[in-house]
């Protein structure tokens, strides 16, 4: 089969795709004929051993995929041949056969296509966690969402809509901010002439907001915390710009909180919950009320310039690679 492989920690572009040995059906998993694998953040830092778990090598990157069960092994009771599933996987995704834990499949819902079903569960897993159980966001209150025209931002504003927030959607540009407003942003900043706490505050009369999804971090991190209410919570999804320092003088000015979202955590620790999180999400998605953005999608053979887009922050929405 042919894989996007990783031999050795080095640039996206250092990595390439190769016919390696197809993966066998072990007891307890199944392999998955993949159909598409959704890119995110930590493929970028998986392959140049930037992240904070690594795999043994050769690896693949690709932790999230949508397909088809082809073999089933030793012990399986609940999967057979021809099922259609999502697998989070943690890596190996971005090839043309995975193997997986049958404790990690998900049924792709009738109303999903391989390649909604590839673009969702990182994301989304994420996103409602993070809203949900981390920021406990309320009807009513007012959601800043950072990086809001990236993979992970654009969920934060339909399902900040579905649980009856405000939203404000900031980005860095005209073009992600005009997807933000197309997915249902009530307000959007440009935050790329420095004044964000500025222009947050006189969008909520000097309050702040009361939730802030903030996945860029870096210097961005630092104006959310001089924008956010009082007892309002920021939560910490990543920090693509840099991690950083945080003047913890401003936590307590503010009376907020600083909340750390990791989803992966999570779904180990608490999987019932993360399954009702998923039964939810899946409803919405039957609704009407979220859709994966996937602005664009790349072949295998195209697997370096969908990572790069991701670690040049040039892609909007989410990325998704086609099998």
């Amino acid at each position: 089969m042919k894989a996007f492989v990783c031999r050795e920690f080095g640039p996206v572009n250092s990595h390439k795709v190769e016919e390696i040995e197809d993966p066998r059906a072990e007891p307890g998993m199944v392999i998955i004929d993949v159909k598409a694998a959704g890119v995110s953040f930590p493929d970028v830092l998986i392959i140049q051993g930037k992240y904070q778990f690594q795999p043994p090598f050769p690896f693949s990157p690709g932790g999230e995929v949508a397909g088809i069960i082809s073999d089933v092994g030793d012990g399986v009771a609940d999967w057979k041949v021809g099922d259609r599933v999502i697998a989070m996987i943690g890596n190996g995704g971005i090839a043309e056969k995975v193997s997986a834990f049958a404790g990690t499949l998900m049924k792709l819902p009738e109303t999903m296509d391989f390649k909604d079903g590839a673009a969702f569960p990182l994301n989304y897993g994420t996103t409602y966690y993070a809203l949900k159980q981390r920021g406990q966001l309320k009807e009513g209150e007012t959601l800043l969402v950072t990086g809001a025209g990236g993979g992970v931002g654009t969920t934060a504003i339909e399902i900040g809509k579905a649980m009856g927030a405000r939203v404000i959607a900031a980005a860095s540009n005209q073009e992600k901010l005009d997807i933000a407003k197309r997915l249902g942003a009530d307000e959007v900043v440009n935050y790329g002439d420095g004044e964000l706490k500025e222009k947050v505050k006189a969008l909520t009369e000097g309050l702040g907001a009361d939730v802030i999804y903030d996945a860029v971090g870096g210097d961005i991190f630092l104006q959310c915390m001089r924008c956010v209410n009082w007892g309002g919570r920021v939560l910490v999804i990543g920090f693509p710009a840099g991690i950083p320092k945080v003047p913890t003088n401003l936590a307590l000015l503010k009376g907020c909180s600083i909340v750390g979202v990791f989803w992966g955590s999570f779904t180990g620790r608490e999987p019932e919950e993360n399954t009702k999180n998923f039964d939810e999400l899946f409803a919405l998605h039957a609704e009407g009320k979220i859709k994966p953005e996937i602005t664009k999608s790349y072949s295998l053979d195209e697997a370096v310039e969908a990572i790069e887009s991701l670690e040049k922050r040039t892609a909007t929405g989410k990325v998704v690679i086609e099998v």
